[in-house]
């Protein structure tokens, strides 16, 4: 056995395990109930050992398309929304009894997209689950596909917002606060160069400072929709949190436990310093609902100063939104600096950058606050 080289992860207290398509299915769909069977064995015994544990499972559609007769992977969407409907029954019944028989209770926790849009809906849910684990629950998560289709649809893995279960499970992790996300998948962890090609490509146990020098694939299976690029940019958003992620193999039924126990396997990306649940909110918990466009000056004050948005260092503003929205600020060559909650409207906005400033600017001198900002620095 390995030696325990990764404190942090044994020690991690708040856990959210994101089980992908295959580490709960077989090649056809069909529940692998032994493997699962294992893996929820080792979760249970965390529990028991004072973990938290929240669950993000995928495998509804394709457990649902077995049981409609359709072929994998199922095109239509509408055929992915009824397949869905049908699976998630199935999935939570085995999960109930899978976990009932280590004396654990679990229970099902079904969100939209707009569910984190919306500020007050998105507390409602925090409070339910931290509520469930309260009572030693462990909630099983999934987007609700029936009626959303969000995460049905193909989407741009580099903003996992949520658009599949890794970015879901990346999202309840830093909504929680947790310490640690762990996403199972059909491969050993993250290789420094695509092993169906390069087979002698070998897997990173740590990933920090450098987020390059590797090589992140889209979807590599008929039943799922995610891929490594899926999972790396959910490990973004999950350390930009504060919470240690590790990519491992869900078909390894060893794996899940050594990396709760803090051994060196899968791929390890190690957190950065915390923020706070309202600049996690503004980072990954509303779209995008306008732009800033800024000049240089006001890019470097953010970056090196650490300071507010002052309407003189925008250049311009497009969308339409209200005080308290999000937006996304971008430097003069359209690159992303950040995201942020704007002080104002978009008109006052408009007036303010003008050189007219509302009324709302005699109680704050910024568009928006250093606490309502949030730069991309992974």
């Amino acid at each position: 056995m390995q030696d325990k080289v990764r404190q942090p992860i044994a020690d991690a207290r708040r856990v959210v395990v994101k089980l992908g398509t295959r580490a709960v299915s077989d090649a056809t769909g069909r529940l692998d109930l032994k493997r699962l069977s294992l893996l929820v064995a080792v979760m249970a015994e965390a529990q028991a050992q004072g973990k938290e544990l929240l669950v993000v499972s995928s495998g509804a559609v394709g457990l649902g398309a077995h049981q409609l007769g359709l072929s994998t992977p199922v095109q239509s969407l509408v055929d992915r929304q009824a397949a869905a409907a049908v699976g998630q029954s199935y999935l939570m019944a085995m999960y109930s009894e899978a976990f009932g028989r280590a004396g654990v209770k679990v229970g099902q926790v079904l969100v939209a997209r707009s569910d984190f849009d919306d500020r007050p809906r998105y507390l409602n849910i925090r409070n339910t689950l931290v509520r469930l684990m309260g009572h030693k629950v462990v909630p099983i998560i999934n987007e609700n596909d029936a009626i959303s289709v969000a995460e049905l649809k193909l989407r741009d893995v580099k903003s996992p917002v949520f658009g599949d279960n890794d970015g879901l499970s990346a999202i309840v992790a830093s909504k929680l606060g947790a310490d640690l996300l762990v996403l199972l998948t059909d491969v050993a962890g993250l290789y420094e160069r695509d092993p169906t090609r390069h087979p002698g490509a070998k897997v990173l146990h740590r990933v920090a400072q450098d987020w390059g020098g590797f090589e992140a694939s889209g979807p590599g299976s008929n039943m799922g929709r995610g891929g490594m690029a899926s999972k790396v940019a959910a490990a973004k958003v999950a350390v930009g949190s504060g919470c240690h992620t590790v990519i491992a193999s869900g078909l390894d039924g060893s794996a899940l436990g050594a990396v709760l126990a803090g051994e060196q396997v899968g791929t390890w990306f190690v957190a950065k310093a915390g923020m706070s649940a309202r600049r996690r909110w503004v980072a990954w918990g509303t779209p995008i609902e306008g732009t800033f466009v800024l000049d240089d000056g006001a890019v470097a004050a953010l970056k090196n100063r650490r300071a507010s948005l002052l309407a003189a260092g925008v250049v311009s503003i497009t969308g339409h939104f209200q005080r308290g929205a999000v937006v996304q600020l971008l430097d003069g060559n359209g690159v992303m600096v950040g995201r942020g909650m704007v002080n104002c409207d978009a008109a006052a906005a408009a007036d303010w950058i003008a050189g007219r400033p509302p009324l709302a600017a005699r109680n704050h001198d910024a568009l928006i606050t250093r606490d309502n900002l949030v730069l991309e620095e992974v």
